[in-house]
């Protein structure tokens, strides 16, 4: 069941390849991981010709399984030197798994520094001179191309960022409207996909929910069930539907976790001027949308589309990006946050690291804390190429390097999102230990810490801290590898039906007898798996480490200290 498809971009060859028995019953995360891990030698140089990037759907994606829409995208990342899994939402994904395509392998360098457009469509693949699209936003490239093939195309796309190379250059994924805003952001795998010449992949097909399905009737009451969960679930069916991922900036800043001035205390003053009940209001009463699906079969709706004072739409603005452009920075106008992020995305920009990177000029002093239009100034510099742009695409321990900072807050290269290690001492352990770098959503521990969901293991003592997000860590490989939003896991957490349900859905996608257990064990393969790829690059426990000012600056307002030990950061591993 299934195909991979394999472009050479040296070459310009196209294979359409059998799925290799060792990868059925793979798919998104755990799918580009083992391929990685395989096919790609961990000390290449990430924008050298040896580096791959792997795109895939998940297991459930091409189906009507509740928000299962996710596609992830794999590569050695050219910010951390590690193993790296972006993931996205977007139409993408549900078009490849409705064509059979458990994956995309894009190998090699395209010759004399040409770009390409990948065309895929019902009738096959093919590479198309795509040179005309060179130092283009987003925004123009989507809408060109949805003229040229209609706006039913799926599309994957980089921006100028991309096309320098930039260690923080994403890969766009569009919306139903055409929006190039759904990023797989994290990591710089935007570079990778720029460095093999390539611009953009369009999926050119009406199909978008249509894979097959071994068992239809069981599949259909097993999806039924699960989306009763989630809209049954306070947060997956009131608070991510009513006011999206940004209902958290009010939740965070009370609960004294959200980093402010570059992680110097953990309230800002002006947080409720960024939230998502502010963004809910502002949008409706701009003709824009406090909620909106990402992907087609999304029933939690935790997207938005902004209108701003320009005319220009920004959507959307997630909590993360909202904190990294808002309060790290000081700047507490929304306009000026949606601003800022609608550059990132025209350009090609994670918004954490981006954030995370004007923080950097601001505690060097080239940019004024809290001045949100300089902000938006240094922030054109990147499409420009100037040489601060540069800096700025390069990410924060970069342009730390470059203005002599030594306060950053990165693991791996790269810059933390959105909570506290000492405000919340769980989510400093994933930060630590997980194999991308600070990533959030590698162990979400707030969840459990903050929300209170699942349990709850107190944020500010270091109990329980590394067994939460070891868990996690192994649910979440297990959930990116299935397609579903990992937002699905507050309400897994909280229903003892959650996780069977989901297990329900894939045995009747396939035809599998898979148990539960067999999901964890997929989760803690996945793990292993990327762990050996990057001790092969070169990484040592050693690096699974905090900043030294976490561990020595007491944190306010709850005066802590992130006091987990060296050796219980290494027992993370331990299974």
């Amino acid at each position: 069941m299934g195909k991979i498809l394999r472009v050479n971009m040296s070459s310009g060859e196209i294979r359409t390849e059998a799925v290799p028995e060792k990868y059925r019953g793979l798919g998104g995360r755990g799918l580009t991981s083992k391929i990685l891990l395989e096919e790609v030698v961990p000390t290449c140089n990430p924008l050298g010709p040896y580096n791959k990037l792997v795109i895939a759907p998940g297991m459930l994606s091409g189906t009507k399984a509740p928000s299962s829409g996710r596609i992830s995208v794999g590569g050695k990342s050219p910010l951390t030197g590690t193993i790296k899994e972006a993931n996205a939402g977007g139409t993408t994904a549900q078009k490849l798994a409705s064509l059979g395509i458990n994956a995309v392998i894009i190998e090699g360098q395209s010759v004399g520094g040409k770009f390409y457009i990948l065309l895929i469509s019902e009738q096959g693949a093919q590479l198309i001179p795509g040179d005309e699209f060179k130092g283009k936003g987003t925004y123009e490239v989507s809408e060109r191309l949805r003229a040229r093939y209609g706006n039913h195309i799926g599309l994957l796309q980089i921006g100028p960022a991309g096309e320098m190379l930039m260690a923080n250059a994403g890969i766009a994924n569009n919306d139903p409207e055409g929006n190039s805003s759904r990023y797989a952001g994290r990591g710089g795998l935007g570079a990778v996909m720029g460095s093999k010449g390539l611009r953009a992949i369009v999926v050119d097909t009406q199909k978008i929910m249509d894979a097959e399905i071994a068992q239809p009737e069981a599949f259909a009451e097993a999806a039924k069930k699960f989306a009763k969960i989630l809209l049954d679930h306070p947060v997956t069916g009131q608070g991510l539907p009513n006011f999206g991922t940004n209902v958290l900036m009010n939740i965070i800043n009370e609960a004294g976790a959200l980093p402010t001035k570059n992680f110097r205390r953990g309230r800002f003053a002006k947080a409720n001027e960024i939230s998502g009940e502010k963004l809910a209001e502002v949008a409706v009463a701009r003709g824009g949308k406090a909620t909106h699906i990402c992907h087609p079969g999304c029933v939690m709706r935790c997207s938005n589309i902004y209108p701003m004072p320009n005319g220009k739409v920004c959507a959307p603005i997630e909590y993360e990006s909202a904190w990294a452009l808002g309060a790290h920075c000081e700047i507490g106008d929304l306009d000026d946050v949606a601003m800022l992020n609608y550059i990132c995305n025209d350009v090609g920009l994670d918004t954490i690291e981006a954030g995370g990177t004007l923080g950097i000029l601001m505690e060097a002093g080239v940019i004024p804390w809290g001045d949100g239009k300089a902000a938006i100034k240094a922030l054109e510099e990147v499409a420009a190429g100037s040489p601060l742009g540069r800096i700025i695409g390069n990410g924060a321990v970069f342009a730390a390097k470059a203005f002599g900072v030594t306060r950053v807050g990165a693991v791996k290269g790269q810059h933390m999102p959105a909570y506290d290690p000492r405000g919340a001492k769980g989510i400093g352990v994933t930060y630590a230990t997980s194999t991308m770098g600070a990533d959030h959503t590698a162990g979400y521990c707030i969840a459990t810490n903050i929300l209170k969901v699942g349990g709850y293991v107190d944020p500010l003592k270091k109990e329980g801290q590394v067994d939460l997000s070891r868990n996690l860590q192994i649910a979440t490989a297990a959930i990116d590898s299935s397609g579903l939003c990992l937002f699905v896991a507050f309400a897994v957490l909280d229903n003892p039906e959650g996780l069977p349900t989901i297990v329900e859905m894939v045995n009747a996608k396939y035809g599998a007898n898979l148990t539960v257990d067999d999901v964890i064990s997929l989760g803690q393969q996945i793990l292993k798996d990327e762990r050996e790829f990057n001790t092969k690059a070169g990484f040592t426990k050693e690096a699974d480490r905090l900043p030294d000012f976490f561990l020595e600056e007491e944190f306010e307002p709850h005066s802590t200290k992130f006091d987990i030990t060296d050796d219980e950061l290494d027992s993370l591993y331990n299974f």
